[in-house]
Parts: structure tokens; C-alpha cells; sequence
């Protein structure tokens, strides 16, 4: 009987083994290397979002000129153009719509708008949770890479599966997820790890198991 019940528990351990490999997820892309940059890199504009500071420089008329606070609700009030949405938009953007609307009450106005103090729009911000030492949001800068991300964050808690990092990315309106290699990059020194981020990604790190 002894040998009847190892053949048994060598099937099962098979048939076992089998069924849990076909439910394994199978094995995500690589991000794009930081050596190639993509077209989104390298037309990134900021946009401006709640937090930030704005100074809007009207031409020939400092009385309406000055240094404005973005609003939790995305907008601003300026001295003749009252809750005008500004989060979402370039400063160029804005400056040409300050203008259309400013043209009411002054001919041919000029507008310049700068951004003194940044924070951005959620949507744009780069997020780390997980094990990471400090998970946080972070203002998206372009061609921050993977790396600068982990340097901002404090890198890897003591608990972190770095190898089994997440980075998920919404493109053309769907969630994608890819495979990062956290360990190998900041603690092996593997720069071919290292990854272009995008505004709005998110890094997951999960916990090792030991």
C-alpha cells in the first residue's frame, strides 16, 4: 500500500502543480528604457493644478497684474476676470484665454503667465506606496526616471520584494501594468533597470515574503 499511496501523492502533487501554473500571471512587458525616451517624454508641458502660484503680468496695466493662488476648485479670481478655471491648462494656454477674456474691457491686452511655486494637478503627480521608505506623491518633472523616483522616496524598506515592483501606467484610457526591478537598479547598480516615468504613475511595492 505504501507505494500505491506515494504514486497518489506524486499525481496529486502534479496535477496540483499543473493547475497552479496555468493560473499563473503571465510575465509583463519591461518599461521603456530611460535610452530611448518616448514622444510623451519629450513633449511634456506642465499643467498647472490646485497649490500653485501663479504670476499673471498684464502689459501696461500693473493695477491688474499680480501673483495668484490656485484654488482647491482648479480656479482663480483676478481683478476683472472673476473664478476663471485655470487647473489643467499650459501658462500659454491660460495666458491666451486671460487675453480673450480680458479684451471686454482693454484693447488689445498682452498676458504672460508664469508659475512661481509648483505643485500640479493630482492627475500629473507620480505616486510610490508600498515599501518604499517615504511612499509618496510627487510633482512629475520631465525625464524623471525610475531612479530619481527612488531617491525622492528614500528607497526600499528592509521588507521590500524590489524584483516584484509594479509600475502601473494609464494609456489611451487603460490601465496597464508593468514589471520593475527596484532591487536591481538601486541596490545592484543594474542602470539597464532604470525606467522613464510618466505623469500619473503609480510604483507598488510590495512586501517580501520571507
Amino acid at each position: 500500500m505504501k507505494p500505491l499511496s506515494l504514486i497518489v501523492s506524486i499525481m496529486g502533487l502534479t496535477i496540483a502543480g499543473a493547475l497552479l501554473g496555468g493560473c499563473a500571471t503571465p510575465e509583463l512587458p519591461t518599461a521603456t528604457s530611460r535610452a530611448s525616451l518616448t514622444t510623451d517624454v519629450n513633449d511634456y508641458q506642465y499643467l498647472i493644478g490646485p497649490g500653485d502660484q501663479l504670476s499673471i503680468f498684464v502689459w501696461r496695466n500693473p493695477e491688474i497684474s499680480g501673483a495668484f493662488i490656485v484654488r482647491p476648485d482648479g480656479k482663480v479670481t483676478t481683478s476683472l476676470v472673476e473664478d476663471i478655471e485655470v487647473s489643467g491648462r499650459t501658462p500659454t494656454m491660460l495666458a491666451r484665454e486671460l487675453e480673450e477674456q480680458l479684451s471686454t474691457y482693454i484693447n488689445n491686452p498682452r498676458v504672460t503667465v508664469s508659475v512661481t511655486n509648483f505643485r500640479g494637478p493630482y492627475s500629473e503627480q507620480v505616486r510610490v506606496i508600498g515599501e518604499a521608505s517615504n511612499p509618496l506623491a510627487i510633482n512629475y518633472t520631465q525625464y524623471m526616471t525610475l531612479l530619481d523616483l527612488m531617491i525622492a522616496v528614500g528607497g526600499l524598506t528592509e521588507f521590500a520584494d524590489g524584483n516584484d515592483a509594479k509600475l502601473v501606467r494609464v494609456i489611451d484610457g487603460k490601465q496597464v501594468t508593468y514589471n520593475v526591478f527596484i532591487e536591481d537598479l538601486i541596490k545592484d547598480g543594474d542602470i539597464t533597470k532604470n525606467v522613464d516615468m510618466l505623469p500619473g504613475d503609480i510604483v507598488i511595492i510590495p512586501e517580501a515574503w520571507f
